[in-house]
């Protein structure tokens, strides 16, 4: 049983090169783009603050982070400041 612990959880994952995460981005609507955009300059945020900060409605964000999860270009985990919350990050 390990029991480490990982700062980073993009860490883990796979990362895509450039050409390979602007194709996949260019198959999706604008506000996955606008949601993506903002990830870049500010993770990991919650679907709240992506909302804010996007200026775009909680069931836009929401449909966008499904659209980017769904081509595996964003990820999510629990927020350490509050648990009952998830952050998203991009998974470059």
């Amino acid at each position: 049983m390990s029991t480490s612990t990982v700062d980073d959880p993009s860490a883990t994952e796979e990362l895509l090169s450039e050409t390979e995460y602007r194709d996949r981005l260019r198959e999706l609507p604008p506000s996955a783009k606008l949601v993506a955009k903002v990830l870049e300059s500010d993770a990991p945020l919650s679907q709240g603050q992506l909302a804010e900060e996007s200026l775009l409605p909680d069931r836009t964000v929401r449909y966008a982070l499904n659209r980017l999860e769904d081509v595996d270009l964003v990820g999510s985990r629990y927020s350490f400041r509050d648990a009952r919350k998830q952050v998203y990050y991009l998974l470059r």
